[in-house]
């Protein structure tokens, strides 16, 4: 399918989606070349800040007339410490957990708070969490 008739679908998909035209052509955001139909790839010179689109393909090239916001290539690093919740002292005074009826294993208490982690894979089932009321000791389930 050549660019510019996919990029006619895609503007009659997208007036179906949104009733202001203009809103359509700023949706629009990939280019195609008019000589082969290949997706444009956003290039800047480098003595230069100007930006323009070239066909990797055939070497077509175009001046940007508006300002394009490519996606970042980079990918943000995730540290494992960014994926550990604490939760302090303040945060375990508040009662607002559900309670259940389980026997606490150090104190024997019938009452503890619940709730659930995923602490393993998404295809596995999650861990349950307790809190004694009366101890504050804390416990798991593995379901």
């Amino acid at each position: 399918m050549c660019g510019g008739k996919f990029k006619s679908i895609l503007v009659s998909f997208l007036r179906e989606r949104f009733r202001d035209k203009r809103q359509v052509e700023r949706e629009i955001v990939i280019e195609f070349c008019p000589n082969c139909g290949t997706r444009l790839v956003m290039k800047r010179k480098k003595d230069s800040k100007e930006a323009f689109l070239s066909c990797q393909k055939c070497g077509y090239e175009r001046p940007v007339e508006t300002p394009i916001f490519s996606p970042s290539r980079r990918v943000p690093e995730i540290k494992p410490e960014d994926n550990i919740v604490v939760i302090g002292e303040k945060e375990q005074k508040l009662k607002t957990l559900p309670v259940i009826t389980i026997e606490c294993p150090k104190c024997g208490n019938n009452l503890a708070y619940v709730w659930q982690v995923q602490t393993r894979g998404a295809d596995e089932s999650s861990t349950q969490f307790f809190r004694c009321t009366k101890c504050s000791y804390t416990f798991r389930e593995y379901s």
